[in-house]
């Protein structure tokens, strides 16, 4: 089969039912035109064994946001995903990093963009300890967000995300948090902060376009920071975050850089739609053209983000209504 693509597929052993089949089908449209081998993990220690037997083979995740930080994360950590190229067919709840590149939704339709999309180099999120975001991280209502909706998507699915959204933006009160991007204070500590969003994709939840104009490889991460901590303007803000809205808004403040650093009482951090801390501390560093994946070329983006070029730290003024 001289000149045929070689695919390693890479599935959750303990899948079942719709996804097992969604899998199958999607591993019959990429043997339409390539060698695949079609490998089921359970952990990370089984993983690693998988991907170690890649042999230059294309590493195809079919699985959600979940597996794919999963995959990147070995490979990165055995200093092999320089050398990768992977794809995705997504199969998990939210397939928030799937719908932000551009790649279908529907696995059969995934499977047969990977067939004819051109490899594309991709950034990559890593923390002070070296553990890695592909899509986005998010400290504040997120996380509770999260938390809420662990309990609610086994019977619910994707709509858990909204549910358990909808009842965090009712209790969460904000952190007092320090923010700095590329060095500019943001927030300082002194004001509550419902939400600080770091994104190299551009949903979260199932769909919420919580950093918009987000590109995955442009050098630069985009941060959202909400200072909307009353009731009547949490509501508000959780209304304008659904439409993708809320960096208009003028407690909302949004900015593109290359490092951004976090500091308050104990917090915990959404990464890739997996809580982790408490921490008092977290830099995030955006390491350029880390990865590369089979993904679509975006589109025209959105507005461009505020840039980082503020020197004082809160929300910005209320803009004059001419402006808006």
């Amino acid at each position: 089969m001289h000149g045929v693509p070689r695919i390693l597929a890479i599935t959750n052993a303990d899948a079942g039912g719709a996804d097992e089949r969604a899998a199958a089908d999607a591993v019959e449209v990429l043997r339409t035109s390539a060698e695949v081998e079609v490998r089921g993990t359970t952990d990370a220690a089984d993983l690693e064994r998988v991907l170690a037997s890649s042999d230059g083979r294309t590493v195809v995740v079919l699985g959600g946001d979940g597996s794919l930080h999963e995959v990147v994360t070995v490979l990165r950590a055995r200093g092999w995903l320089a050398d990768t190229v992977v794809g995705l067919v997504p199969l998990g709840t939210g397939n928030d990093f799937a719908r932000g590149i551009g790649i279908p939704r529907a696995p059969a339709d995934a499977a047969r963009t990977l067939l004819t999309t051109a490899p594309r180099r991709l950034d990559l999120l890593v923390d002070d300890d070296g553990q890695v975001a592909v899509n986005a991280v998010h400290v504040g209502v997120g996380v509770d967000a999260a938390q809420e909706a662990t309990q609610l998507k086994p019977r619910f699915g994707r709509l858990g995300y909204v549910l358990g959204a909808s009842r965090a933006g009712f209790t969460s009160p904000g952190e007092r948090l320090t923010v700095r991007v590329d060095g500019v204070v943001v927030a300082d500590g002194r004001q509550r902060v419902l939400q600080v969003a770091v994104g190299n994709g551009r949903y979260v939840g199932g769909g919420v376009p919580l950093t918009p104009d987000a590109v995955a490889d442009d050098g630069l991460v985009d941060v959202v920071v909400s200072f909307a901590v009353s009731k009547p303007r949490r509501a508000a803000y959780a209304l304008r975050v659904r439409l993708g809205r809320h960096p208009r808004s003028h407690d909302v403040r949004q900015l593109r850089g290359r490092e951004v650093v976090v500091e308050g009482r104990a917090f915990r951090c959404n990464v890739d739609g997996e809580l982790v801390g408490p921490t008092r501390h977290r830099t995030w560093r955006v390491e350029p053209d880390a990865w590369t994946m089979l993904a679509p070329r975006p589109g025209v983006p959105g507005p461009a983000p505020v840039p980082v070029t503020a020197s004082r730290a809160g929300p910005p003024p209320r803009p004059h209504r001419s402006a808006r």
